[in-house]
């Protein structure tokens, strides 16, 4: 069994068709099928259900898999081991990071930008359950979510910041000489808030219904952006973590309450709880351990 057959075995699962998986791995169609059956003959089992097209992966076939992920995984840290280079490792850094965290990963890596100069990133915005399933699926390397998640206990986290939330919006007026403001007042401004599905959202419900409220938004989105520009364009309100506000334009157009009673969420960074870790990741969490982000986000906004 080679490592290439491996590979196709992978990119396969993801593509979820033959032609496009051949096409990813730069075979003929042919090539790829015959070699997923040279592992099916090698293996004595059946991998992939088959018809007229590609239907998925029988339950061997599944288990294959996660090996399969697993071994390529190690290859890509061996190849890292083998040309390893502590002040300059060499690779690809696969971040997710849920939407309202996006606009802290420029500082959590850019001191890893500045440092390695042969070290990259790819960072991915998703919904704390695809980036679970997808660094369990070596897909991804870490991610960057709320802690206050029992899907965790698997994983190994590191915590890097609380959050704590605003209301935004683009009226100045109705917050002069105010200080905070309270759930109960919020529950009755028109709102633009983040889908039901996304985890902040679910800790803005819980404030409200310890707050004896329910609220029906005008708008509900899991875009940043667009919930941004429902604020500041259509007059709406909405509720963010006071890290979102790093966004220079957030700050310079819009304006923001805190919410009172406090509601607070710890954030961290997420990975497999497998030694040994890769060099690349390695040497980036030695920097992301370094860093004091909550005292750099509260001074950037004047909390």
């Amino acid at each position: 069994m080679f490592i290439r057959q491996l590979t196709y075995l992978v990119t396969l699962e993801r593509e979820k068709h033959f032609g496009r998986a051949a096409q990813a791995c730069n075979v003929s169609q042919p090539a790829l099928s015959g070699a997923i059956r040279s592992i099916e003959r090698e293996l004595g089992m059946s991998i992939v259900q088959r018809s007229r097209r590609f239907e998925g992966f029988t339950p061997d076939g599944e288990r294959v898999l996660a090996w399969a992920r697993r071994v390529l995984a190690d290859c890509e840290g061996l190849r890292q081991e083998a040309s390893a280079n502590e002040r300059d490792p060499v690779g690809t850094l696969r971040f997710g990071a849920i939407p309202t965290t996006l606009p802290l990963v420029p500082l959590l890596t850019e001191s890893c930008l500045q440092q390695f100069n042969h070290m990259r990133h790819a960072v991915y915005t998703m919904a704390a359950t695809d980036i679970l399933r997808q660094i369990n699926n070596f897909e991804l390397d870490l991610g960057l979510s709320y802690l206050q998640d029992e899907r965790l206990k698997d994983f190994a986290t590191i915590p890097m910041f609380i959050e704590r939330y605003v209301l935004i919006a683009r009226d100045h007026s109705m917050f002069e000489g105010r200080s905070a403001i309270t759930w109960e007042e919020v529950a009755h401004l028109p709102l633009c808030l983040l889908t039901g599905n996304m985890q902040c959202r679910h800790g803005i419900d819980a404030a409200f219904a310890a707050a004896g409220m329910t609220v029906s938004p005008r708008v509900e989105t899991d875009s940043m952006m667009a919930l941004y520009s429902y604020v500041r364009c259509a007059g709406l309100y909405s509720i963010v973590p006071h890290s979102v506000l790093t966004l220079l334009e957030m700050r310079q157009e819009l304006s923001a309450l805190p919410l009172v009673p406090e509601l607070q969420r710890e954030i961290g960074l997420v990975m497999l709880d497998r030694l040994p870790l890769a060099p690349l990741l390695t040497a980036a969490l030695g920097n992301f351990r370094k860093l004091d982000l909550q005292t750099r986000v509260d001074a950037l906004l004047g909390c």
